[in-house]
């Protein structure tokens, strides 16, 4: 019979992904058949798995959406969080978010109940595209999209290379390969400019094309196959 890291069944089981799953082990909130687990633990599909007491098994096959999220909702699973996501969306499974949109932001965001994609997608060694249109509070210049392109100081790091194209005169769209918190933001910032709308239209090999503001479709059966393709080979960790 197969066997499993604990942390990796979990999170397929759509209660959180593995590295959650690794924080509830270590604060002692998982039991494998009655006994409290530890890190590295290995299960069967045999094996009763609990969190707080609660049996959690995968009912529900795999649940992969892609949401246009409106402006003023809140990328995070804490219900008590005023317009968070989930209770937007109102889907019946339990789901997740992967990765983060900030509140003033709209666009593409891809949800799920499969906790083992959420790191291989969010890893920023890994390379996966995300692709924005942006506009600002002045018009744009040759050397702002030079600098954006080659890299700006923020957080305590500078950002990787990435491809800028401008627009028109105060809009630019923009393809990053890494996820530093509000970081077209805070690249503009730096920059003196101020963003005025954020639209995420593009993650990896899924576009938000004509979806509408607020609602969400499932994955093709292609864009899965494309989207399992590129993270075959993915760090996870």
């Amino acid at each position: 019979m197969e066997t499993k890291r604990l942390n990796k069944a979990i999170s397929e089981t759509g209660y959180c992904s593995r590295r959650a799953a690794d924080k509830l082990i270590e604060s002692g909130q998982v039991k494998v058949n009655g006994v409290v687990a530890g890190l590295g633990v290995k299960v069967t599909s045999n094996d009763e798995i609990k969190v707080d007491g609660k049996t959690i098994t995968k009912e529900v096959e795999n649940i992969y959406l892609a949401f246009n999220k409106p402006i003023g909702i809140t990328c995070t699973t804490e219900l008590d969080v005023k317009d968070n996501i989930i209770d937007f969306i109102n889907y019946p499974e339990r789901i997740f978010p992967i990765g983060r949109l900030d509140k003033p932001s709209e666009g593409l965001i891809f949800l799920t109940n499969d906790g083992d994609i959420v790191n291989k997608i969010l890893r920023s060694k890994n390379n996966h595209e995300k692709e924005y249109i942006v506009s600002v509070n002045k018009k744009i210049t040759p050397l702002f999209i030079q600098k954006m392109s080659e890299g700006v100081p923020i957080l305590d790091t500078v950002t990787q290379k990435c491809v800028v194209t401008p627009i028109n005169d105060t809009s630019f769209n923009i393809i990053l390969t890494e996820g530093l918190n509000r970081q077209i933001r805070r690249m503009c910032d730096y920059l003196g400019y101020e963003v005025e709308t954020l639209q995420r239209i593009r993650i990896m090999n899924i576009e938000l094309s004509d979806l509408p503001i607020g609602k969400y479709r499932s994955f093709t059966a292609k864009e899965l196959k494309k989207i399992n393709a590129l993270i075959k080979d993915s760090s996870k960790i």
